[in-house]
């Protein structure tokens, strides 16, 4: 009874921060829809086009975050802080370069790039603005999530919440002032929404860091970046003395063996391609809409933050599950990791088809909300029952594929599970449904969708096999 206990309170005090961050996220979300809404449906459909290109950067920088994420949980499950720091660290560069890369591409080639998306003059053109405005967001959004694994790892999920809530309130209000230019601020429309969410990431990362190390000054930082160097301790010690010496530049282990290099990339380097490819496949299916029509595209765009709220309200689950089964796996508890695995799962369907439930019934009242055209509602309304259908299924398959399986740290498995199902079902069937039958966008979608029940079979029978059960060594 104790132990079922505890792992409620650990699944409750990591997946309810994470959750409430992303509802939180998802709620500004649609606030700025609706403040960008007024503009029309081309503005609509520019900043969802430019928004979609940015996604590939946050799927590749959510693989880095992953890869952290499974290495740390595993050694703290194993009681090695040296091990916990040199993944941390890895984890850093990595995510970094990559900051680097994208932003150079957003920078100096938008147009080839956003041409690929729609054939849409107007709606081209005010992506490729809005663009090369938030690419200038990533090198601070990589710190900020590198951090944010970090502290969810040592169950400290409640401090980037905070910083999320005054990051996301401040996003909010300076889309109201520049997307408008109230209160004597110019009038920039989605060049404002592109220009606040900058300021939002960078702010949100520097409280983070405010955070970090105020709690390091105040209260020693308990269990949060236990770092060791030639002294590691035990975790149990580390609690005794408060976890004082943190973040020293001569405690850090900055050089890791090839080894455990080697490690860290046969973990990383599926997680790159499975998200890599799966992104694409969404840009794909992205640039599916966009072709069928900007109605299409501008309806498609109005449900994102509805979906985000879906996915969002259980992501905390998903979150849970990969560091609690990491954690397991790394104290060699297997049948304790597969038990906790199962209810884990139990929890993401009853919950999602709540969720579902709820998003048919308030569907017809949430498309009023936006000042469009009466066919962009009717097509929107439609996607929503359309999502709330499969919602539970994509809610299996994160928590599944994108927590539970990975957590072992073989994290091929999931890379084949997303690529069959996105490269060998999603994108062909979307591709037909679009130019070969010619149907519309809200059918294109329930075919595309096909593709998250093939991955969701296949997943459970990876995870029945139990071949993805390892402790890294």
């Amino acid at each position: 009874m104790d132990r079922k206990n505890t792992f409620q309170r650990t699944v409750f005090n990591i997946a309810l921060p994470v959750t409430l961050q992303s509802l939180l996220q998802s709620s500004f979300g649609v606030i700025d829809q609706i403040m960008i809404g007024q503009l029309g449906s081309g503005s609509i459909a520019g900043i969802g086009l430019g928004a979609k290109f940015a996604s590939l950067y946050s799927v590749v920088l959510a693989a880095v975050a992953s890869a952290a994420g499974i290495m740390i949980s595993q050694y703290i499950g194993k009681k090695d802080e040296e091990a916990v720091g040199r993944s941390f660290i890895l984890s850093l560069t990595a995510a970094v370069g990559l900051a680097a890369g994208f932003l150079a591409l957003c920078v100096i080639v938008p147009e080839p790039i956003m041409a690929i998306y729609t054939r849409d003059a107007e709606a081209r053109e005010l992506a490729v603005k809005y663009l090369r405005i938030l690419s200038v967001s990533f090198p601070p959004m990589a710190v900020s999530s590198l951090l944010t694994t970090m502290l969810r790892c040592m169950e400290a999920a409640a401090l980037p919440l905070y910083a999320n809530i005054f990051a996301l309130a401040l996003n909010t209000g300076l889309n109201y002032l520049l997307i408008f230019g109230t209160w004597g601020f110019p009038r920039m429309g989605v060049e404002g929404a592109a220009l606040a969410s900058v300021i939002a990431q960078i702010i949100s990362c520097l409280v983070i860091l405010l955070f970090f190390l105020h709690n390091k000054k105040k209260r020693g930082m308990k269990r949060l970046l236990c770092l060791g160097g030639k002294h590691s301790q035990s975790m149990s010690m580390v609690k005794k003395r408060g976890m004082k010496r943190l973040v020293r530049r001569g405690d850090l282990p900055f050089s890791a063996s090839g080894e455990f290099r080697r490690q860290y990339l046969g973990i990383l380097c599926p997680l790159l391609v499975c998200e890599f490819l799966w992104s694409l496949g969404e840009n794909v299916y992205t640039a599916i809409y966009g072709n069928i029509g900007t109605d299409a595209c501008a309806a498609m765009t109005m449900t994102v933050p509805v979906q985000t709220i879906v996915i969002g309200a259980l992501s905390g689950l998903a979150q849970a599950s990969g560091i609690l089964i990491g954690k397991s796996l790394g104290a060699g508890q297997y049948e304790q990791a597969y038990a906790e695995s199962k209810k884990l799962m139990k929890y993401g369907l009853s919950f999602s088809v709540l969720l579902s439930l709820l998003l048919a019934i308030v569907s017809p009242l949430y498309v009023k909300i936006y000042p469009v055209e009466p066919q962009v509602q009717e097509i929107t309304e439609s996607l929503l029952l359309a999502i709330a259908l499969i919602a539970p299924v994509k809610v299996l398959n994160m928590i599944l594929g994108g927590g539970i399986i990975r957590s072992g740290g073989k994290t091929r498995y999931a890379m084949w599970i997303d690529l069959t199902g996105t490269w060998i079902f999603g994108v062909p069937l979307g591709l037909l449904a679009a130019f070969v039958w010619k149907l519309p966008v809200t059918p294109v979608y329930v075919i595309l969708s096909l593709e998250e029940c093939v991955r969701l079979g296949i997943s459970l029978v990876v995870f029945r096999k139990k071949i993805w059960m390892e402790s890294i060594l």
